[in-house]
């Protein structure tokens, strides 16, 4: 028997985006979709009227997925960015996946995959991605499998009794996914999942993918030295504003 599951989609002025995720997340009746916005000053909101649940608190993505999961009815949560595609191959990988997990140890990822178009997912904006991209998103993967750790990108997936087990979603606004997936990997083996979940590479485009690529790293190793989340959070989203 496939279980239900609620997917949490955390969203600041993502209204384009929100609006073909939906869409992708409609062709599976099983899944709650609950979408927590940040204060979005586009129309996110609006995109998120085919949401079965809409939560607006402060900007911070731990504390919106926090308050996703919270008001989320569903013993599977799926954590998605606004950005991601997903295809049916997804979808039926993940509904396989809460058939045959234990929920005591019922947690994973996906592979993922860049993109630099807006098809519809699946259908052919992966072939458009530059080879850079491509080795960009296969290193994720390999990093991730390797070392149990992985992003919000990669479509984290738990069940809510784990979830539990572990403290819930960090309330930080940046690391959250790092904390959290370190957390759970104490507590049960992850479960990667081979089917991909595509995301935009828009950051990568905007600011170089060497750029991207260094500052991310840096500001991993300054979090694993101790250094303030709120602090690194405004390092990373500077460039957003």
């Amino acid at each position: 028997m496939i279980q239900a599951a609620s997917v949490v989609i955390p969203v600041l002025n993502d209204a384009a985006a929100l609006r073909r995720l939906i869409a992708d997340l409609r062709v599976d009746a099983s899944l709650q979709i609950v979408v927590v916005d940040g204060g979005s000053s586009d129309a996110s909101l609006c995109a998120a009227a085919d949401a079965d649940r809409v939560l607006s608190v402060a900007p911070s993505r731990g504390r919106q997925l926090r308050a996703g999961a919270s008001r989320a009815t569903s013993d599977w949560l799926w954590f998605l960015h606004a950005d991601s595609r997903i295809s049916p191959s997804a979808l039926a990988a993940f509904a396989n996946a809460r058939a045959g997990a234990r929920k005591e140890a019922g947690w994973g990822w996906f592979d993922v995959r860049l993109t630099t178009g807006t098809d519809v997912a699946g259908a052919g904006s992966a072939d458009r991605a530059a080879w850079p991209f491509r080795m960009i998103a296969t290193a994720m993967n390999w990093r991730s499998a390797l070392t149990g750790i992985a992003t919000g990108d990669q479509g984290i997936f738990v069940h809510r009794q784990l979830l539990q087990a572990a403290g819930g979603v960090p309330p930080l606004p940046l690391m959250e996914d790092v904390t959290l997936c370190g957390r759970l990997r104490r507590l049960a083996k992850p479960r990667r999942l081979r089917a991909v979940v595509e995301t935009s590479a828009r950051r990568w485009q905007r600011d170089g993918i060497a750029r991207t690529v260094a500052t991310m790293w840096a500001l991993r190793l300054r979090y694993f030295f101790g250094a303030d989340a709120e602090r690194l959070a405004c390092l990373y989203y500077r460039r957003d504003g």
